[in-house]
């Protein structure tokens, strides 16, 4: 089952993420992974896809569309007897369309998450009725996509994402070391770049804190990712909040980090506060951390959550409520556990890197067993 897997880019994202669980377990599974990128914006992931169990081909794309990437991609799919070629974005799969127009491979594009701009909604549109097999990462994400998508009769699969729970072992210093915390004094927060889009919403989580802080004094917030360009005024906006309202000194904004087993580890309480989401790996990361979560209501979240079952849920942009939940759950250390601990559970059913590979390798075989 030889599968080429492509990316555009190796930023710090979660589509990137994804892939590069895959291909640091596709072998276990029987996929035999050939990985190709293109190379042209970040390159945050490109060491840890070098140093993962599958080979590691860099492209250059020169144009929106390029032609000579196109040849170069046939060339590579040809010369490896790839069967399946899997995309994750509009732009490396319309690449690799052309790279297989007249050959006989199976295409494969998954959505993971919100689409930004007109270009990528339109080329989207073009691609879902000339693929074997869409990927949606949730029914909520499904729901949203189908607004603007029609998929009409196209073959459309859920297969939720996964995270290889032994990436989630801290082996280094806790955050709680680092930041010189004093027994007792409890910690939660969000792990989100802050985006130019309207996805990521940590201002309500910013406006929440002062009413927190005040029933559970000895709590300390931390706010974990990168600030995007063009989200400057963004993360301005919530440094600003908290010094205007005099909490600067318990809130912490850490940019973005690797290390994230030992954030996990440093939590009492993970908080995800968001607009738009696909099946996010950062909360799939904390569940199977065995951390306790607050989340927005927004569908994909009620789906991971299973409708507030292995989370508390707040409304949306609803500051009062989320400061409501982070109060329960910081002021019950026994309902914390539990809620954690069954999270937790339903989460290596469900989120885990070996629940996602068993269905993706299922779908593959599927699309196989048609040429027979």
């Amino acid at each position: 089952m030889k599968v080429l897997q492509i990316l555009d880019s190796l930023g710090r994202g979660g589509a990137e993420t994804q892939v590069l669980e895959i291909c640091n377990n596709a072998k276990d599974f029987g996929i035999d992974i050939l990985f190709v990128t293109f190379g042209r914006k970040s390159n945050d992931l490109e060491k840890d896809f070098l140093s993962s169990n599958v080979p590691f081909i860099k492209l250059e794309r020169r144009l929106p569309f390029d032609p000579a990437l196109v040849l170069g991609l046939r060339k590579i799919i040809k010369q490896n007897r790839i069967r399946i070629v899997h995309s994750y974005q509009p732009v490396e799969a319309l690449h690799a369309y052309a790279a297989c127009f007249g050959l006989n491979i199976k295409k494969v594009l998954s959505f993971q998450g919100f689409i930004q701009d007109k270009k990528n909604w339109k080329t989207a549109q073009f691609l879902v009725p000339r693929m074997d097999a869409n990927i949606i990462v949730s029914y909520g994400l499904k729901k949203w996509l189908s607004r603007r998508i029609n998929f009409g009769r196209s073959f459309v699969q859920i297969i939720h994402n996964g995270v290889d729970k032994k990436r989630l072992v801290a082996k280094g210093r806790t955050l709680r070391d680092q930041l010189a915390l004093h027994n007792g004094e409890l910690l939660f927060g969000m792990i989100g770049n802050f985006y130019r889009a309207p996805c990521k919403d940590q201002m309500t989580i910013c406006r929440s804190l002062p009413k927190v802080f005040k029933e559970v004094p000895h709590s300390r917030c931390i706010f974990v990712g990168k600030v995007e360009e063009g989200a400057e005024a963004k993360f301005r906006a919530c440094v600003e909040f908290c010094q205007e309202n005099h909490i600067a000194d318990k809130v912490y904004f850490l940019n973005a980090r690797t290390d994230i087993p030992e954030i996990l580890a440093s939590l009492d309480v993970f908080v995800f506060s968001s607009l738009h989401e696909g099946l996010p790996l950062a909360v799939c990361e904390a569940m199977l951390a065995g951390v306790p979560a607050v989340l927005s209501d927004i569908e994909p979240l009620l789906e991971i959550s299973q409708n507030g079952k292995y989370a508390e849920v707040f409304q949306t942009q609803n500051e009062k409520d989320l400061a409501e939940k982070l109060i329960k759950l910081l002021s019950d250390e026994k309902y914390r556990k539990s809620l954690a601990q069954a999270a937790q559970k339903f989460a290596e059913e469900n989120f885990s890197i070996e629940a996602h590979l068993k269905n993706l390798k299922n779908l593959y075989s599927s699309l196989l067993a048609e040429e027979i």
